[in-house]
């Protein structure tokens, strides 16, 4: 384990730009002392804000440069305009070059992905990156992937990303064996798309010692934590995380309304205000944000582009203890699965 982690941030990403970076790797250098940091944008906007944190400063390099990838851009266009150049892309590419050991960004998705794809290449057997995150549950937290890296998957895609999720969940999670479902329209054998039952044969069928697979789950399985992990593409995950999220939403308003409605509804709030604090620290999605890019050759994290300074914190740490776990070692490792091999020289059939 790494005495240190060195940690590349695209200080221009997200909504907010180097001001919650800045702040974000504050905290956390707080809590994790020994750590550096390299950030990489407009010194001109970068520069005053590290210096009015001697701590981080002293922590820290910067580099600088003029370009930063928009919110809007098209990965395409980001590429076009950022190759090379951009603070985005020379974050990542601080990772390849191994002068950082993580890149946290909370810029355009699709032109991170691109970006890291690009630069960074996938695991040997990977043929397309997946996007993990964590998911509040009532039994605590899961790690759902694919939230949004690519649309469609095949049923080896699938098993993939229920090995990656599972060694995912053994380091957040500290699960030896992690539970792993898959996202379906039912519990059924017969029921989903033929892929998806094709994968839950060979989940079901391969001697897989690090994860236990536990069948099929449906969406509202999710927040119960039916699964430490649960396994989809990435075109119904992402409406899955965007769903859940904005029914958090949905309700905080429901409660704040009415709440502030009577005043005897206002009394009973004092009364029960360590509960509707607890609960508010459940629901805050600070505490789960930064996305892990799963089957790259390096280590990228997303952070949420609206996130304030202790979300982007939240996102740093990740990154942080997918470097001292070793993630890459532990994903390689697992994806070296005999039954896949053997399935490939037989031209990906499914017995």
């Amino acid at each position: 384990m790494p005495e240190k982690v060195r940690i590349a941030l695209d200080a221009m990403g997200g909504d907010h730009g180097p001001a919650v970076v800045v702040a974000g790797a504050e905290l956390a250098l707080a809590r994790h002392p020994q750590n550096e940091f390299l950030f990489f944008g407009n010194t001109a906007q970068v520069a005053p804000l590290v210096a009015a944190r001697p701590v981080l400063q002293s922590a820290s390099q910067l580099v600088h440069t003029d370009i930063a990838v928009r919110m809007e851009d098209k990965p395409s266009q980001a590429l076009r305009r950022g190759r090379w150049k951009s603070s985005m892309w020379l974050a990542i590419e601080a990772v390849k070059k191994r002068q950082a050991d993580v890149a946290v960004s909370a810029g355009n998705t699709g032109a991170l992905m691109a970006m890291s794809k690009f630069e960074l290449k996938t695991l040997a057997g990977i043929e397309r990156p997946a996007i993990a995150a964590l998911w509040p549950t009532l039994r605590g937290e899961s790690v759902v992937l694919d939230v949004g890296a690519s649309i469609g998957a095949d049923a080896e895609h699938l098993v993939d990303l229920a090995v990656m999720g599972a060694a995912m969940a053994r380091i957040l999670l500290g699960l030896p064996r992690p539970t792993v479902g898959l996202l379906n329209i039912g519990v059924e054998e017969v029921k989903g798309l033929e892929q998806v039952r094709d994968a839950a044969r060979i989940l079901r069928e391969e001697p897989l010692p690090d994860l236990d697979y536990v069948g099929f789950v449906e969406g509202d399985d999710i927040g119960r934590g039916k699964a430490d992990v649960v396994v989809t593409e990435g075109f119904a995950g992402n409406i899955a995380l965007k769903t859940a999220e904005g029914t958090a939403r949905q309700v905080a308003e429901y409660l704040r309304d009415a709440l502030s409605r009577s005043l005897g509804a206002r009394i009973g709030y004092l009364f029960a205000r360590s509960a509707f604090a607890q609960l508010r620290e459940r629901m805050d999605p600070r505490r789960a944000n930064g996305g892990v890019f799963l089957g790259l050759n390096g280590i990228v994290i997303k952070s949420h582009g609206s996130t304030d300074a202790e979300g982007y914190a939240a996102a740093i740490e990740v990154g942080d203890g997918m470097v001292r776990e070793q993630l890459l070692t532990k994903i390689t490792a697992a994806l070296a699965r005999p039954g896949k091999e053997s399935r490939r020289l037989l031209g990906g059939a499914v017995s």
